[in-house]
């Protein structure tokens, strides 16, 4: 599909995209799928079409820098909630205190793509507040809750095509919704704000958010494989889930109501172990990269987000603290597996 982009001439906004949105679109059960430069431009332009600028958006603590960054380049100012380390989702007990007559939008992220019950919950607080509910669903493609899929709870869903990412195309991003509306301002934003591709009208302050030909080619034949992939970071979690336990380690519980990605593979260290420490022997005496938290440092502590900090957030500040997330891919094979459950034990005795 990348040689019939090139021969096409098409390199943007082409018919490679248009399928690939119709396919994201069909396999998540949602109506509408725009596809943009990154998973950050997909959140910041359905943040712009909810109009937060100039009001506060919910945001929880615990997510990567994009999340809160998104808020800031759209107008608005983040307002970090606490979040729960059972779910790793913002906790709902923290939510009617931010809520108030200045507050646009909520965002809830799906961490390691785990689209955890507490969701419902949040929508629930959202719909009653009058205010807009926005998944950031970078993490979670093809995963659900109550079979209903990850980035169709709210207004809107974000996800990311990034290289770490269960569909990696590269590049890329999409967003995802049943409002036609929504659906027809995102295209006018991707393509620098623009009423229509071949005019210079321009009605909206948009941005260069295309998702090129090549990078669409290659998520969609990623898409194609995505059950496939799901299925074998599965096998490879069970693996964890049967052996962890036995070693100290708590692995997140996934709710028996939920079909994770295992975008991410999360568990909560034993009692006194320093998670630097193990890292560090994993790597040198085994040869066991783990891969990055999520994540080590909440955002309320971030330096580049400290003027919109208002003070600790006990859940999100442990939840950072202790957890660890093991190797998973969809190559990864049983060897693998149990080599690395063999070495967290050795580091263990």
């Amino acid at each position: 599909m990348i040689d019939e982009s090139l021969r096409s001439g098409r390199l943007t906004l082409g018919p490679i995209g248009a399928r690939l949105e119709e396919s994201f679109a069909a396999r998540h059960q949602a109506e509408h799928a725009v596809a943009v430069a990154s998973g950050t431009s997909a959140l910041e332009i359905v943040l712009r079409i909810v109009g937060v600028a100039g009001r506060e958006v919910i945001v929880p603590a615990n997510t990567f820098h994009a999340t809160a960054a998104a808020v800031l380049a759209a107008g608005g100012t983040p307002r970090f909630a606490d979040c729960d380390p059972a779910t790793l989702a913002i906790d709902p007990a923290s939510v009617a205190a931010l809520i108030g007559p200045q507050t646009a939008a909520m965002v809830v992220v799906h961490i390691g793509g785990y689209v955890a019950p507490s969701v419902l919950d949040l929508r629930a607080e959202c719909d009653a507040a009058g205010i807009a509910l926005v998944e950031d669903a970078a993490h979670a493609h093809g995963a659900s809750l109550d079979g209903r899929s990850a980035g169709t709870f709210g207004v809107a869903g974000t996800f990311s095509f990034y290289p770490t990412k269960v569909i990696a195309g590269g590049e890329g991003g999409m967003i995802l919704t049943d409002d036609p509306h929504v659906a027809e301002e995102a295209r006018i934003y991707r393509d620098q704000g623009k009423a229509s591709f071949l005019t210079n009208l321009h009605t909206r302050l948009g941005n260069n958010w295309r998702m090129s030909e090549p990078h669409a080619a290659i998520t969609i034949t990623q898409l194609k494989r995505l059950d496939e992939f799901i299925g074998h970071r599965t096998e490879v979690a069970r693996g964890y889930d049967a052996a962890l336990p036995e070693l100290g380690f708590a692995p997140v519980s996934i709710s028996s109501r939920s079909v994770t990605n295992y975008y991410k593979y999360i568990a909560y260290l034993p009692e006194g172990v320093d998670r630097a420490v193990l890292k560090k022997r994993l790597r040198e005496e085994y040869d066991v990269a783990l891969s990055g938290e999520v994540y080590e440092v909440p955002l309320h502590l971030q330096p580049v987000f400290e003027p919109w900090s208002d003070g600790p957030l006990p859940g999100a500040e442990e939840l950072c603290a202790r957890h660890v997330c093991l190797p998973v891919s969809a190559v990864m094979t049983q060897g693998q597996v149990d080599h690395v459950i063999a070495s967290l034990k050795a580091v263990q005795s």
